[in-house]
Formats: structure tokens, sequence, C-alpha cells
């Protein structure tokens, strides 16, 4: 299950607004509709967290350009709303590179060339190894809440199933979340 939210900064302080992404194709789609929330240009924070598996912030001030955060890139990669977030700059890709495997270098059984079926291409920890692959754990801005009294280390250790009441709680804004939850 998913939650998106748009929480934005005013001179009254922090206002919540339900959103709805399925009109979002791109992350300047999703920087526009923060911008649409705060015309004074003031801090908006898209949040965006799917149950039980990871959580996405993305810090839109003014017309600056949207910074990132995302708890588990491999996570977010398996959902819609989190391939907006997963941008080739925020991955460390050229832009344009496919990150899918190389159909040329399969063999008719699945696998990669030189490589046994028992080895597959997954690491320790589950993860696609390949070239271009999206890696485990967090990516992107972690210092995006060090100005609002969040520091990286909290971000990048809170548990996705709390993280959006932890960091609206530390930034005061914990009623007009729930609000819209």
């Amino acid at each position: 299950m998913y939650f998106a939210a748009l929480l934005a900064r005013t001179e009254d302080g922090w206002e919540a607004s339900d959103t709805e992404l399925d009109d979002v194709e791109t992350l300047s789609d999703l920087a526009d509709l923060a911008r649409e929330a705060s015309p004074e240009e003031d801090t908006v924070f898209v949040l965006i967290e799917q149950e039980d598996s990871w959580f996405g912030l993305v810090r839109v001030d003014g017309e600056e350009d949207p910074r990132i955060f995302v708890s588990d890139a491999s996570a977010a990669a398996r959902s819609a709303y989190g391939e907006l977030l997963l941008t080739d700059e925020l991955l460390g890709r050229e832009p344009g590179a496919d990150d899918g495997p190389d159909l040329d270098a399969l063999d008719l059984d699945g696998t990669e060339d030189g490589e046994s079926e028992e080895d597959g291409d997954d690491d320790e920890e589950g993860g696609d190894t390949a070239a271009g692959s999206v890696p485990h754990g967090p990516v992107g801005d972690g210092r995006l809440l060090d100005d609002l009294g969040v520091t990286e280390k909290e971000l990048r250790n809170m548990d996705p199933n709390e993280a959006l009441a932890d960091i609206a709680a530390a930034l005061g804004a914990s009623d007009v979340l729930e609000t819209v939850r």
C-alpha cells in the first residue's frame, strides 16, 4: 500500500495535503506538482512510502532542482512511484543507459555467458550485480533535512514504516500530516 503527501512550509507553519501520483510521469512533473503547493516558493516535500518496503523524499525549494532521498533503491525500483525518483543522475548512470540485462549475452538457459546456473547474477543480499543495476539501500541526498534538524545518519537509519511520522515529528508537522493520512 502506498501513501503520498505534500508537506509545504508556509509563514503559518506546515501544511499537508494528500496527493495522487497517478498522472505524474516524471520527476519534473512531480517537482511542478510540489511547486504548485507553495506559490510563495517556500520549501515543499513530497513524501512517498510503500508500507514495509521503502520511503522517498523529494525536496523542492522554489525553482531549484529537486533534491531526492530514497531509503532503499532496489525496493523502490520495483515500484512505479519509486521509478519516478530513481533518475539516472541519482543512480550514477549515464542518461538513457539501459539497466536491463544484455540479451545477446544470455544463453538459451537464461544464464549469462561463462556463468553457471547456480551462480546466477545475484549478490549475497539477493540483488542484481549486473552493470547498471540499482543498488541496495539508500541513495540520494541524505542531507536534505539537515537544516531542519534531521541528520543524514538519522535519515538513513529510519524504519520505512515509521520514517514519515518521524520526519513530520522532527519538523513539528505531525498533526498536519496525520490529518491527510
